[in-house]
């Protein structure tokens, strides 16, 4: 039985803008949480240490776990006129009619894709309270497979392995003709 809302709940912007404008950015607030750089100094690892680092990641895990479910809610999946790159004969990404009829087909997928990048939200929320630097290394990797996951089934499918074998074997010719005496470097089709 589905739980009733308190009121309607009205879409403000597209899924591509509500991405663009407030999952996105607020993603970064786990993405950014650890990490090792190396810099002319040596190696720095980037981790939460103080109270404020932690409230910081604790505001980008509960964005994603709440803000996750407004793609629950019915709403374009591009702002009026954006077709993606969706145009050509072999169009890199799906038009937001295309995405339409996707989630129409099978609505238990998209809720699926959805579920995945909240449980993040709810493991990074978890993390914060144990103050756990370790899993935020883990944390980081389950979000971006929740998002990649998602977009490559709605937003670029194309970006399958024949894709990336393809795009292996175009890098390896560039590398190949830039090596020769006299080449531009330039890949073959």
């Amino acid at each position: 039985m589905a739980t009733k809302l308190w009121g309607d709940m009205k879409p403000v912007v597209s899924v591509k803008e509500l991405m663009r404008d407030m999952i996105d950015p607020i993603a970064d607030n786990i993405f950014d949480a650890v990490s090792t750089q190396i810099t002319k100094k040596g190696v720095v690892n980037i981790e939460p240490k103080t109270d404020a680092d932690w409230a910081k990641i604790r505001i980008g895990a509960v964005t994603m776990a709440e803000g996750a479910y407004l793609l629950k809610v019915p709403r374009p999946f591009a702002p009026p006129g954006d077709e993606n790159d969706s145009a050509g004969p072999n169009p890199v990404e799906l038009s937001p009619a295309q995405i339409t009829a996707k989630v129409e087909r099978d609505p238990v997928e998209w809720n699926a894709r959805i579920e995945a990048l909240r449980n993040v939200g709810l493991q990074v929320l978890d993390i914060v309270k144990r103050k756990d630097v370790n899993e935020l290394w883990d944390a980081g990797e389950n979000l971006d497979k929740a998002c990649e996951q998602c977009h490559r089934s709605y937003w670029y499918p194309g970006e399958d392995a024949k894709f990336y074998q393809k795009l292996d074997r175009r890098m390896q010719e560039f590398r190949e003709q830039s090596n020769r005496p006299g080449r531009s470097g330039k890949p073959t089709k």
